[in-house]
């Protein structure tokens, strides 16, 4: 995204780094994403607004072509874009195969702000999107949930989904923020909760039992998709909630229980915001952990 923005690089690194030494590296199976088929893309986002990602890459490095004042494409964005989706393809295809348990896609560009029509905050292409449409019209699946505890209003995933009652969209969001969205208008199949700034674990806990899990219970999905943002962390200065890595462990303990009862532990999980380096990767390896079901 160009020098300073807190979409960076780092963050991939610094998670990689926080696996290692958290010595849980040999008991997880590492997978190189493949490219994402224009195919599999087209199915959430139209074909004006592909083209526009891919005919607008600069040709060098160093040069940005802004599609907001936060959403830069670079001359390797095309192909970034086109694996974090292929991630999403491939790991939803290994689950559904039975080939893995469960996924954690350690991508970028992230992806839940992104709607049919444009990137937009930090994302190109709506990866959890891509992923839930393809286990529906690829594998036949009839019900499937996204969960969303980004601090920010998952816009794009909703957009996506808003009138589809096959998808049941759970999240919660700090409110006011940006992208100022998700309180209107909402369908009887998104149960999308926002909280003010300075919202901590214990209430978060208490949505997740009293909204999330009836509704998630009732709805019976054959696999579960999340997108795991991590600037809910109170050490994230992007957002002013104050969560810690047990709140995602234990949130993700929930989730892995609903899906063994409903979806035969089907989960795959994409990493979304995050920009304290230190923060998101200790929750990000808390979530894998819980993924994984190791102590």
């Amino acid at each position: 995204m160009g020098p300073y923005h807190p979409e960076r690089p780092e963050r991939l690194q610094a998670i990689e780094d926080q696996l290692i030494s958290s010595r849980i590296s040999n008991y997880l199976e590492f997978r190189e994403a493949p490219l994402a088929e224009v195919e599999d893309i087209s199915r959430i986002h139209l074909p004006d607004t592909i083209a526009m990602v891919r005919d607008n890459v600069p040709d060098k490095l160093g040069r940005y072509y802004a599609v907001d004042a936060d959403t830069h494409l670079n001359m390797y964005t095309w192909q970034a874009a086109l694996r974090a989706a292929g991630a999403a393809v491939a790991a939803t295809d290994a689950v559904i195969a039975g080939e893995i348990d469960n996924a954690f896609c350690l991508v970028r560009p992230v992806g839940h702000h992104a709607t049919a029509s444009s990137p937009m905050g930090f994302c190109i292409f709506n990866n959890v999107a891509i992923a839930a449409m393809r286990a529906m019209a690829v594998h036949g699946l009839e019900r499937v949930a996204i969960i969303d505890f980004d601090v920010h209003h998952g816009n794009g995933t909703e957009e996506s989904f808003a009138d589809d009652s096959r998808v049941l969209m759970a999240s919660f969001f700090q409110n006011p923020f940006y992208p100022y969205s998700g309180t209107e208008n909402k369908s009887r199949h998104m149960v999308n909760v926002p909280v003010p700034a300075g919202t901590a674990g214990d209430k978060v806990r208490q949505l997740v039992t009293e909204q999330w899990l009836p509704a998630l219970h009732a709805h019976r999905p054959e696999m579960i998709f999340i997108s795991a943002g991590f600037d809910a962390h109170r050490e994230d200065s992007v957002g002013g909630m104050e969560l810690v890595e047990d709140d995602f462990a234990w949130m993700t303990q929930q989730l892995m229980e609903v899906a063994r009862q409903h979806a035969k532990g089907r989960i795959v999980s994409f990493l979304e915001g995050g920009y304290s380096l230190s923060a998101t990767a200790r929750s990000a390896v808390a979530h894998i952990k819980a993924l994984a079901e190791l102590d």
